[in-house]
């Protein structure tokens, strides 16, 4: 005779249609079940395990409520996504979690339609669910987004910047779930627990403040217009039981605490936060590790389990899928002298009166990053987050889920503030963001804190980002409009100062080439070497072919255009049929675009051209003026022709050297 199942409720769902049709009061006996199946699972492969324990009844609440295939829910960090993993599809894979070519142990928007993000760090959630419900209201987009973020995770900076950001926007709908179960890995700590602890022991504030404005509405012919009279009283009493209330001072609604265990309670409050517009903020009291054998005794709250060794076989290799290539835009028009930021902010605004999509990002800097205009002909698509580059981030890469393309204009030097933001929240997820990074290089007077000297290197890093630098003005446009229609991640970094003029680029042999993705553009012929110059440098290039020339030393110049992918076919050529190649960069020496040359060169074995990499050296740089920190570090005309007259015989008729 057959065994009855012991997961009886759970075998009929398969999706969240099969659990919107069983009746409420089997919803406790189903998260009984999910608790049992993630325990028994998750002992055997190993994984994140207290987490996905202690949010069982607020998963079940939400799927119950909420359509996730049109609706959007951002996990923060992820590991506690698991019961989400088995109501959305994915429970026949479950026995593979964390193995290789198995589920992910994280939320993961390659795995499921379900999942809005690749999540694996905390704190973020909040800023994507942001971007992607500000994305919505501008495309007129119905549907709910939905954070839920721990308590810890509340505590990092770029949660509170968005919680910052949200409360002030009052046409956006927005729900954070508040998962206070007063745990990260170990013990939460800080005066935001504290907080916390407090508003636990109001929860039967927001109960009373309803009954309250029930009673007196009823009161016959003046109810209604007493009510509106008591409501700053009621926030009084608020404030006095609930001291300092954060979240509704932050521009949220707030509701609860709510027993997060108890289903009648969360099917309640999630029907009741739902229904309102604007943001709110709904506080779930959880429990981590609930239902795990011991789990309170222990100082981790049975965050992870280990997995059971098992043998191992060896898996074949499988061989990679080259990504598509895109095709080329077209040229555009001459420069004018403008300065670098200016011809940013003409590009931009011509680019988002052609395409509605585009919206511009700044960290407190709109006037630095030439977005002023922008601002005040496209009010709606342009965002000031503050000094909140994490935020900015990923809040650019919820905007690029909901289908915008942002453009996030921020400082070479502070970007890096961001840089976690840029591979989760963006590289992991492939969106087309487009990174503007003014000042890349050095700044001269602003000195080491603002020199922009280190983006090539923390981005050439990460895959399946597009990095490019113009040489001039009109370059910088082209550039742009090709980021923008590349479905991938792209950065174009430019330098403070003016964009040279066509006039002041010296002995270009040429006209003005399309830009083409990852192809490089000859602007110099010449028989003696070759200059490889990437940005703004390629006119110091230029410069010293002129004085060489003078030398009778004939170079070859070459405007790199791409860091990433770099035109390795172009420059295996150029290695051919030269002895000596010079890298010319305004970024440091390591890890930069000298850095990629040599790379490709090795990777392709014995060259004929041998190459210097010019560049910033490595060091910290005190502060002085522009020409001064160039002559300083080596990087003026006079110093890459220096390259080529080392160990050379004179020329007659030609002048001394220096």
């Amino acid at each position: 005779m057959d065994q009855p199942s012991p997961t009886p409720l759970f075998d009929q769902v398969d999706n969240p249609e099969d659990l919107k049709r069983l009746p409420r009061e089997q919803l406790a006996p189903l998260c009984a079940e999910l608790r049992q199946v993630i325990l028994d699972t998750v002992s055997v492969t190993g994984g994140h395990l207290g987490s996905g324990m202690g949010v069982v009844e607020l998963t079940v609440a939400l799927h119950y409520l909420y359509d996730f295939k049109v609706d959007r829910l951002v996990w923060d960090v992820g590991h506690q996504c698991y019961p989400h993993k088995l109501l959305t599809e994915r429970k026949a894979r479950f026995h593979t979690l964390r193995q290789k070519d198995g589920l992910s142990g994280f939320s993961n928007k390659w795995e499921s339609e379900y999942d809005a993000y690749l999540m694996g760090h905390a704190g973020t959630a909040a800023s994507a669910a942001l971007g992607i419900a500000m994305g919505d209201r501008m495309q007129h987009k119905d549907r709910s987004s939905v954070a839920v973020v721990g308590d810890a995770s509340l505590g990092c900076g770029v949660a509170f910047e968005a919680l910052n950001h949200a409360g002030s926007l009052e046409d956006t709908k927005l729900l954070v779930i508040l998962n206070d179960n007063r745990w990260s890995i170990a013990k939460t700590v800080g005066a935001l627990s504290r907080h916390l602890n407090k508003l636990r022991s109001g929860s039967l504030y927001n109960r009373a403040k309803e009954t309250v404005h029930n009673l007196i509405q009823s009161i016959p012919l003046v109810g209604k217009d007493l009510d509106r009279g008591l409501g700053d009283a009621l926030d009084i009493v608020k404030n006095m039981v609930v001291p300092g209330h954060l979240f509704e001072e932050l521009g949220f609604r707030y509701f609860g605490p709510v027993d997060g265990h108890n289903m009648t309670e969360m099917l309640e409050a999630l029907e009741a936060v739902k229904k309102l517009d604007g943001v709110t903020l709904l506080h779930v009291l959880t429990e981590k590790g609930k239902g795990v054998p011991g789990s309170e005794d222990r100082y981790d709250r049975a965050h992870a389990a280990k997995p059971t060794k098992k043998p191992t076989k060896k898996e074949p290799e499988k061989v990679p899928v080259e990504p598509a290539v895109l095709q080329p835009i077209a040229p555009v028009a001459k420069s004018d002298g403008k300065p670098w930021t200016t011809w940013f902010g003409d590009s931009i605004e011509a680019l988002a009166a052609a395409d509605d999509r585009v919206i511009a990002i700044t960290a407190a800097m709109p006037d630095g990053t030439g977005l002023m205009k922008f601002r005040d002909m496209f009010p709606d698509r342009f965002i000031d987050a503050g000094i909140a580059e994490q935020h900015a981030v990923a809040m650019a890469s919820g905007l690029a889920t909901s289908g915008m393309r942002p453009v996030c204009a921020i400082y070479s030097t502070f970007l890096q503030r961001g840089y976690d933001q840029v591979f989760q929240e963006v590289i992991l997820q492939r969106l087309p963001v487009v990174f503007a990074m003014d000042r890349g290089g050095l700044v001269g007077e602003d000195g080491a804190t603002h020199n922009g000297l280190y983006d090539l290197s923390f981005l050439r890093c990460l895959p399946g980002i597009v990095l490019m630098a113009p040489k001039d003005g009109p370059e910088l446009r082209e550039m742009l409009q090709l980021s923008l229609s590349l479905e991938c991640p792209s950065g174009i970094r430019y330098a403070r100062g003016n964009a040279p003029e066509l006039h002041e680029l010296v002995g270009w042999h040429g006209r003005r080439r399309p830009v083409e993705l990852g192809k490089a553009e000859v602007l110099r012929e010449g028989q003696d070497g070759a200059i490889f110059a990437y940005g703004h440098m390629v006119q110091t290039a230029l410069e010293a072919a002129q004085l060489l020339a003078q030398r009778g030393v004939s170079i070859e110049v070459v405007n790199a255009r791409f860091c990433k992918p770099l035109d390795e076919q172009f420059l295996l050529g150029l290695s051919a049929r030269h002895d000596k190649i010079v890298t010319l960069e305004d970024h440091t020496v390591r890890g930069g675009f000298g850095s990629a040359v040599l790379e490709c060169l090795a990777q392709h074995g014995p060259q004929r051209a041998q190459v210097q990499v010019m560049g910033v050296p490595d060091d910290i740089l005190p502060h002085m003026s522009r020409d001064q920190i160039v002559q300083h570090c080596g990087l003026t005309a006079r110093h890459v022709a220096d390259r080529f007259l080392v160990d050379r015989p004179a020329v007659a008729g030609a002048p001394a050297g220096r």
